[in-house]
């Protein structure tokens, strides 16, 4: 299937006759839109509340008043937050666990937590088993795993109170069979327990698969609350459509898979304003500059979704290597202070605060929401320009700097001299108003200030594979198809209807280090939900 049909299928999938109701949860706005097929019927940007719960309640509550609809009429409720990603980087609302891995004595040079910051290793508790287990690259046993080992785990889980486990063993990725055992045996001892097994959260390397794994299982007890505040939420608005949630690919998870896997929510915002930018304006390949009050967010679209990143992704300190959206994130927003006289721009801001401490809002604060509002005074209906007294050569080197930083973000996110095109998204993307170099133009859709709650709104599912394959004993054409079968299998067990299914990305990495033709194979397919209303939208 080429990309223009890929393009057209899903397209076709979207004006389906479904509303969908898109919520985004930032640090500084809660953003909500509806939407039926391609059309916007409502938008609303709210200050975020201490209680996020209560500002989700307010923001979707506006857009149905806006749109004239009552919440049954919603088919599916998706909702892109940032709460995982905020209390592990915090260090904060992390339970206990206890990581086992299974690798001895090949594993042991290198100790679980290996690199982790003390100031992150003292905000839970963590009790570290190492067993006989784990697998070679083409899926034969490393050494032999006895379940009656964990007899010792299962003693620590009930004297310390654990409530979370995290087991990896090497080349789980390839080969389940041990760390499931181990989960089998686990919890028919500790009912209750929570555990987190590495092949379903990281990649191969086993140091970065079990950071991850041990992240996810830290925070068991929080994703259990917040999926549950999410779903009281929409119960009291009456909203019986089902909940999703946004992941870090661009694509949506049922509220019980968060629950068991919080960590591939990380970087969602990011991702769905990305996707948000895609669905406004067509591109499907193109920059993203996401602009918010404190940050800007620059990526680039390849297919209609985020490049993913390459590299080892530091999240509070420690190494994962879980799919990520390779994004530069650079300190310009709509609250960044700007100083005219040494023509600076950031990174301090004055972030959620802006309309009290900007000068355009009666503050005292030069911001660039100021500067660009001697532009288009009209652009926030409540702010007073008027009060923003800048000679042109004041504006000058402000303008210059927010350039500035904008092409040194652009020039990081490229990998050719290629020009194209630049989509501003963001409740700050008026700060941009010259074209940068390597640009072709510059496209500023309608809703780009929501286009964060558009992306979550029209999230698809995934299914993504990781594996090493020998090509001298499954030639490379089997072994690429067979990866692909197991990521549309994936996908499909995701709730992708079977016909949408397309493959997005195919990696093929030859492992040098490894006798024979071994290749690591990584490949993602995505497809759209499952639709069943008959509604015509209004």
């Amino acid at each position: 299937m080429s990309n223009n049909q890929r393009t057209e299928q899903n397209k076709e999938q979207l004006t389906d006759d479904v509303i969908r109701l898109g919520v985004d949860v930032g640090g500084t706005n809660t953003d909500a839109v509806l939407i039926c097929g391609h059309h916007v019927l409502a938008s609303t940007k709210q200050t975020t509340t201490d209680n996020i719960y209560q500002g989700i309640e307010s923001a979707v509550t506006e857009v149905l008043q806006q749109a004239g609809l009552s919440s049954d009429k919603i088919d599916f409720c998706m909702i892109g937050t940032t709460q995982f990603t905020n209390a592990f980087v915090q260090r904060r609302e992390l339970n206990g666990v206890a990581i086992i891995r299974l690798g001895s004595p090949t594993a042991k040079a290198l100790p679980p937590l290996t690199g982790w910051p003390q100031s992150m290793l003292d905000s839970f508790e963590q009790q570290v088993f190492m067993f006989p287990g784990g697998h070679h690259f083409n899926g034969a046993v490393n050494s032999e795993f006895s379940e009656a080992s964990l007899d010792t785990v299962i003693d620590s889980i009930l004297t310390n109170s654990l409530t979370s486990v995290a087991i990896s063993s090497i080349f789980s990725p390839v080969n389940q069979e041990f760390e499931l055992r181990a989960k089998q045996y686990l919890q028919t001892h500790c009912p209750n327990i929570s555990v987190s097994m590495s092949h379903e959260i990281g990649r191969v390397g086993i140091i970065e698969r079990e950071n991850s794994t041990i992240m996810n299982a830290s925070l068991a007890k929080l994703a259990e609350r917040v999926v549950n505040a999410f779903e009281t939420s929409l119960t009291k608005l009456n909203i019986k459509a089902p909940l999703y949630i946004t992941q870090n690919d661009g694509t949506l998870m049922t509220a019980d898979a968060v629950r068991q896997f919080p960590v591939m929510t990380f970087a969602s915002g990011p991702t769905n304003s990305m996707r948000g930018a895609a669905f406004l304006s067509g591109q499907q390949e193109a920059i993203v500059a996401d602009i918010g009050g404190t940050t800007t967010d620059i990526g680039m679209l390849i297919q209609g979704f985020p490049r993913e990143s390459s590299m080892h992704v530091d999240i509070g300190g420690v190494r994962t290597n879980f799919r990520m959206p390779d994004i530069i994130a650079i300190g310009l927003g709509g609250g960044s202070i700007c100083d005219p006289v040494k023509g600076t721009v950031g990174p301090q801001s004055v972030g959620y605060l802006l309309k009290e401490k900007a000068i355009s809002f009666g503050g005292d604060i030069l911001t660039a929401t100021d500067c660009a509002l001697t532009r288009d005074p009209t652009f926030i209906h409540e702010a007073k320009p008027e009060l923003v007294r800048l000679k042109s050569t004041q504006l000058t080197p402000i303008n210059q700097a927010i350039n500035r930083l904008i092409s040194q973000g652009i020039d990081e996110i490229k990998t050719s001299r290629v020009k194209v095109p630049l989509i501003l998204v963001g409740g700050g993307h008026i700060l941009v108003h010259e074209t940068p170099s390597g640009i072709s133009k510059i496209i500023r859709p309608q809703y780009a200030e929501v286009a964060n709650a558009i992306g979550a709104s029209i999230g698809m599912v995934s299914g993504d594979i990781d594996q090493i394959f020998d090509y001298d004993e499954l030639n490379r054409n089997e072994s690429l198809q067979q990866a692909k079968d197991l990521a549309t299998e994936a996908a499909i067990v995701a709730g992708a209807i079977p016909d949408t299914v397309s493959i997005l990305d195919i990696q093929e990495m030859p492992l040098s280090y490894i006798k024979g033709q071994a290749t690591r194979i990584r490949i993602r397919a995505t497809g759209q939900l499952f639709l069943t209303s008959q509604r015509a939208c209004s």
